[in-house]
């Protein structure tokens, strides 16, 4: 089979001054709202109710949402800056506003009727709701074909849910959620349907919030649905797109978690640079050692790295959108190489600061805890090597 052909991959980075100004926006209330209460937050586990308000009034809950549903009107690289910036502050707020803007906006964007836009993008895009994504089941993660919940027809149109879902972000609060749930498990993949879920509707019951280790005021539980009543206008796209739907939306969202990794590598590898400067060790600041200027060197380098190609996975996204296309493999090559980046610099920066750095009086430790979901949520690092590979060589 012969090798595909290399991409023309020109990026032009000369930022426009409305991807500047979302930038700018996201790092105040980033800096002024968020940063000074994430550690608070991390500990009670709440959920940050007033700052995603707060992120939805200012547009940071739709970027790429057009202004006639209520968002930015923004490109994909405006959402990169923006997700940079919030993430760099905090990473559970970072995921909240992922969430929203890529897994559920996204896809009814794309695949949904007028009313279906105007009902449910709106209403998150302005801060009004929130929204959830729910795809993965308690036996079902990678392998999404393997899902359980089934969604059967009835002869008024109407579809009965029964099933469970489980790490549903934004569960706990979510006041609609995009649902993928078996319509025709013999056809397998080509089985599954989308569909928009009321959580104030009888026959949906949340489950516990999961204690996790990092992300903390992203509040996550399962959800259980009991002879759950789906009206036929509350179908996304055409029965049998689900799997489709879900796969296009998983894209979008890789840019959006390594944007989130780009941020927490950021934060950390300030803190590190800032740290070898202060601390005196032998009668010299701690930077000036190799050991320590080898850690920093190898940071700044994935750093980039990891910033560069999600952006370039951004654009990538853009130009799809203009000319058709995919952007899978720039979207997984971006989020594969960011959040291993991201683990990488996070634990550098904790071995750079210490015993402090291990200290929850400092932040060094919570990027630690947070660092790990990059490299699983939005599809497993293994599952981006896999996605990676396949596109290359065209073989499955």
């Amino acid at each position: 089979m012969p090798i595909s052909e290399p991409k023309d991959l020109t990026v032009d980075f000369n930022f426009t001054e409305e991807q500047l100004m979302i930038q700018d926006v996201a790092r105040r209330i980033a800096q002024e709202k968020i940063a000074p209460t994430a550690a608070e937050f991390d500990a009670s586990g709440e959920f940050p109710s007033a700052n995603i308000k707060i992120l939805g009034e200012n547009g940071l809950m739709g970027i790429e949402v057009p202004a006639e549903y209520g968002g930015a009107g923004m490109d994909p690289v405006a959402y990169v800056l923006a997700m940079i910036e919030i993430a760099e502050a905090d990473c559970a707020h970072s995921t909240i506003m992922s969430v929203n803007n890529s897994l559920f906006c996204n896809g009814i964007l794309k695949f949904g009727s007028e009313e279906q836009k105007q009902k449910y993008v709106r209403a998150i895009a302005e801060g009004e709701a929130v929204g959830a994504f729910a795809l993965t089941e308690p036996q079902s993660g990678s392998d999404a074909t393997a899902m359980r919940c089934k969604a059967v027809k009835r002869d008024d149109g109407r579809y009965v849910v029964n099933g469970k879902k489980s790490w549903i972000t934004s569960g706990p609060v979510a006041d609609y959620i995009v649902l993928f749930a078996q319509t025709d498990p013999s056809k397998g993949a080509k089985g599954i349907t989308a569909f928009m879920v009321h959580t104030d509707r009888e026959g949906f019951h949340r489950g516990k919030t999961e204690p996790k280790l990092g992300i903390r005021a992203s509040a996550t539980c399962e959800v259980e649905f009991t002879d759950y009543v789906v009206e036929p206008e509350e179908v996304l796209g055409q029965e049998g797109e689900g799997f489709k739907i879900a796969m296009g939306v998983l894209d979008a969202g890789r840019i959006g978690i390594a944007s989130q990794a780009v941020g927490l590598g950021r934060a950390a590898y300030k803190a590190a640079v800032a740290y070898s400067r202060e601390r005196k060790s032998f009668g010299q600041p701690i930077g000036s050692f190799q050991m320590i200027q080898a850690k920093i060197a190898d940071m700044k380098c994935r750093l980039d790295a990891a910033e560069l190609l999600t952006l370039r996975a951004g654009w990538a996204k853009a130009q799809a959108e203009k000319n058709g296309g995919r952007f899978s493999t720039e979207a997984a090559v971006a989020k594969l190489t960011a959040s291993e980046a991201a683990m990488f610099i996070t634990h550098a920066a904790l071995q750079v600061h210490g015993g402090m750095g291990y200290s929850k009086e400092m932040p060094l430790e919570r990027y630690f805890r947070d660092a790990k979901i990059t490299e699983i949520y939005e599809g497993t690092s293994e599952i981006q090597r896999m996605v990676i590979a396949r596109n290359e060589t065209g073989l499955r």
